[in-house]
């Protein structure tokens, strides 16, 4: 059986992604799993050979490139080279475990004879490249995952711990920068500005971990990110910025005692590491997105707070409710835990 999954981004949708893939995987090891990615995301599933502990394979699917230049030779090219690859490949199977219509459009580009997905997508038009459509009958995304592709492959499925790859070069380096020190990574950045905490508020945190005996290191992609600055800045001298790629987040994070952080990317690889984390939510329901993984977790999401998908800019009210204090009484929780 040769299976495609389609699931090209971002960072914390791929990982809850991978737990339903992993299960397949194990349930099936014989069977042949490629997953069409995007080349930002593909660190999570192979390392710098092409080789991962759950897929066979990935295919590249360049969708930056794509939204970028929509009208380019590049994207035409892209385009027809991936048709081509995945043409080649013949899959019996494709789920789709984004719901767009371009990750459809991806799917049916494959040519395989079934094409599944939910039966509401996120966009709608992609509902209508599937040649079949499941239903949600559970909470959580991952769940959803799992269940989605049970349907799909004819197997019952449970979500499964996921493995990630390992790159020596990330694990050198990581373990030289943490060395003997007992490292929290802050991780202020979301999808959208509604998902953030603020900045300051980040620096008071550092301030106060600081004294608990933890190095905070502030995760940022590029040394000109203005929030892990001023994240920094607020810290005065509590907290230094690490810029890593995500192969070298993995690995720091495996070596890291705590995650502090929004709803976004960076929280939901400390969470598939095993890593405690400190969630902080406020537009996105913790119980349909929250951290999921096998370590120590801590949810922080004021009562009042409104759910919205909308990905506002706006600092959202709910965030803006949760205290510093809140933040060190729930590290307070975990530390005397397992910390």
């Amino acid at each position: 059986m040769r299976v495609l999954i389609v699931r090209t981004g971002a960072l914390g949708d791929v990982l809850h992604a991978l737990p339903a893939v992993a299960a397949l995987h194990r349930a099936q090891p014989a069977w042949e799993i490629d997953w069409a990615v995007d080349p930002r995301w593909a660190s999570l599933l192979v390392d710098g050979e092409g080789r991962g502990p759950v897929v066979s394979r990935i295919v590249l699917a360049e969708t930056k490139l794509w939204s970028q230049a929509p009208l380019s030779l590049a994207t035409l090219q892209s385009l027809r080279g991936l048709r081509t690859t995945l043409r080649a490949e013949s899959y019996d199977l494709v789920v789709d475990m984004q719901g767009t219509l371009r990750s459809a459009f991806i799917g049916r580009m494959a040519g395989a004879a079934r094409l599944v997905g939910y039966s509401d997508p996120r966009e709608r038009a992609a509902g209508w490249l599937y040649s079949q459509r499941v239903a949600r009958s559970q909470p959580h995304v991952v769940e959803q995952g799992a269940a989605l592709l049970a349907d799909a492959c004819g197997i019952a499925l449970e979500p499964a711990v996921v493995e990630l790859p390992r790159e020596p070069w990330a694990d050198q380096w990581a373990a030289e920068l943490v060395a003997e020190r007992k490292v929290c990574v802050l991780a202020p950045g979301a999808g959208w500005g509604a998902k953030r905490w603020p900045p300051p508020r980040f620096g008071e945190v550092a301030q106060a971990l600081r004294a608990l005996g933890f190095t905070c290191l502030v995760n940022a992609s590029r040394k000109d990110d203005a929030l892990a600055s001023e994240v920094v800045a607020a810290s005065h001298g509590a907290a230094e910025m690490t810029v890593c790629n995500i192969a070298g987040l993995i690995a720091l994070l495996r070596r890291s005692s705590l995650l502090v952080g929004g709803d976004s990317g960076p929280l939901h690889l400390a969470a598939a590491l095993g890593v405690p984390v400190v969630a902080l939510f406020g537009p996105t329901d913790p119980a349909r997105n929250g951290p999921w993984g096998p370590g120590a977790k801590a949810v922080l999401r004021d009562a009042a707070a409104l759910t919205s998908y909308k990905r506002s800019a706006e600092p959202d009210a709910g965030m803006a409710r949760l205290t510093v204090q809140q933040v060190i009484d729930a590290v307070r929780g975990l530390t005397s835990r397992q910390i």
